[in-house]
């Protein structure tokens, strides 16, 4: 069997009629030389069923399904069985540009330093699968990323938009099991924390599907992953904690303000950041600033109308 170039890496629980468009963003693929890898992690709606139905329209899908163990264990799952040159993950509810794939083999062919590559991200609203249609974009990081950024304001964003050499995932090794948030930014830590480049191209190749469902819980889960992981890193030459936090503060009260999240909670983050360290929080003034100013102004606004204007 000839070995793929890539192994697509898709975790999947629960995830329903998004699947669908998720699969077929990457079957739309103009790079051609992949294989699909589904890993159902014991789901217990129809994802199943529909996976199945997924891998009888194209020889490439592979379909396993394993008891729950999370989406570290999921991603694992599929790093390990696949063989692909490269690995790229995608979350079953997030999509691609048809030129995902293509462009990051041609940045991995100049740039062979680069151990592990990302995109910039379109934030979707409900109802819109379009990318060029977004209202808001993850800035662009063409550059490669000190463990500073990784831990701050991680420009990587999410899981959906990581593709790294099976040399330097074997390397590192595998997300950690159990960790459930902010797995994606400890990986990537030890990636960069292990001499392996982490890169950015700039381009929107990602599409992350934005949903309010559950996600004022989820923020605070996030949050306090994120200061379990940042603690492990006290003391690393290169790591000042006080602006990381400020960083990732912003980043969340961003993410509340967009996905329509309570406002209460968006102004919190924000003020959070502000006290932890303000030249950090304002550091691009722009966004520190139309943060900041965002969460106030949230707070007279119905969350439809904040992410509306904040999307």
């Amino acid at each position: 069997m000839t070995t793929p170039h890539f192994s697509v890496v898709v975790p999947v629980y629960n995830a329903g009629a998004a699947l669908e468009a998720t699969v077929h963003s990457v079957l739309a693929q103009t790079e051609t030389d992949f294989d699909l890898w589904l890993i159902d992690d014991g789901s217990t709606d129809d994802s199943l069923a529909r996976m199945r139905k997924l891998s009888e329209s194209d020889e490439r899908i592979r379909v396993v399904s394993k008891a729950n163990g999370g989406v570290a264990s999921a991603r694992n799952t599929g790093a390990e069985l696949s063989s692909g040159r490269y690995i790229a993950f995608l979350d079953a509810d997030d999509m691609w540009h048809p030129e995902k794939l293509a462009q990051h083999r041609a940045f991995h062919a100049r740039a062979p330093q680069a151990g592990c590559s990302f995109a910039r991200i379109a934030f979707l609203e409900p109802g819109n699968d379009d990318l060029h249609a977004a209202k808001t974009f993850s800035a662009g990081y063409a550059d490669m990323v000190p463990i500073s950024e990784v831990l701050g304001e991680n420009p990587v964003c999410t899981g959906s938009n990581i593709v790294v050499s099976r040399a330097c995932f074997e390397a590192v090794g595998g997300f950690k099991a159990g960790m459930n948030y902010a797995e994606d930014q400890e990986w990537l830590a030890r990636v960069v924390g292990q001499g392996f480049a982490l890169a950015g191209i700039d381009a929107v190749l990602v599409g992350y599907r934005m949903s309010p469902g559950g996600l004022s819980s989820n923020l605070e889960a996030m949050y306090a992953g994120w200061r379990t992981l940042a603690g492990e890193y006290a003391g690393v030459a290169d790591f000042d904690h006080a602006t990381a936090e400020a960083l990732y503060c912003r980043y969340l009260s961003r993410r509340a303000l967009r996905n329509g999240a309570s406002a209460v909670q968006a102004l919190r983050f924000a003020l959070a950041g502000v006290s932890r360290d303000a030249k950090a929080f304002f550091g691009d003034a722009r966004r520190g600033g139309l943060t900041l100013a965002g969460a106030l102004f949230g707070l007279m606004l119905p969350a439809p109308v904040r992410v509306r204007l904040f999307a």
